[in-house]
C-alpha cells in the first residue's frame, strides 16, 4: 500500500477587519473563500473546521478584545499539512479563559470548542502593538 502524498501547501492571508459581528462575519467569509484557493475545499472536514476555528476567534476578538476605533487582524498561514490560524486584538488585559464554563451559562465554550478542533492552540503578546494574539494550528488529513 502507497502512502498518500500531502499537497505541498504554502500560503499566507493577512487583513483588518472591523471589530464589529459585520467584521467577523467578512473574516469567516473570507476564509472559506481563501481555503478553497489553497485546495481545502467547501464542504470537506478541514474547510469546516478551519472555517469555525475562525469564526470563535474572530467572534472573541469583537466581544472581548474590542477597543473602539480599533480593528482585528487575522492571518492564516498554510505549510504542508498545517494550517495557523492568528487573531489580533487591541486588549492585552483581557486573558482567553481556557476553563470550562460553570451553571448554565451561553457562553464561554467556544475556545473549548477551537481546543477540541485544533491541534494545539494557545495566546500571547500582539507583536505589532498593543493587545494580544490568539492563534490555533490545524493538521489537515492526508486526503484533502
Amino acid at each position: 500500500m502507497r502512502a498518500t502524498a500531502v499537497p505541498a501547501r504554502v500560503g499566507r492571508f493577512a487583513m483588518r477587519f472591523s471589530s464589529t459581528p459585520r467584521g467577523a462575519r467578512l473574516a469567516r467569509r473570507l476564509t472559506g473563500n481563501r481555503l478553497e484557493t489553497w485546495d481545502i475545499p467547501y464542504d470537506s472536514t478541514a474547510h469546516d473546521d478551519i472555517v469555525l476555528i475562525v469564526a470563535e476567534l474572530a467572534a472573541n476578538a469583537v466581544r472581548h478584545g474590542r477597543v473602539p476605533g480599533r480593528d482585528f487582524r487575522l492571518t492564516l498561514t498554510v505549510v504542508g499539512p498545517s494550517v495557523r490560524v492568528e487573531v489580533s486584538d487591541a486588549r492585552s488585559e483581557r486573558e482567553p479563559v481556557t476553563s470550562a464554563p460553570s451553571g448554565h451559562c451561553d457562553s464561554g465554550r467556544g475556545l473549548l470548542m477551537v481546543a477540541a478542533l485544533s491541534a494545539r492552540w494557545g495566546w500571547g503578546p500582539r507583536d505589532d502593538g498593543p493587545g494580544k494574539t490568539v492563534w490555533a494550528e490545524y493538521q489537515l488529513p492526508h486526503c484533502v
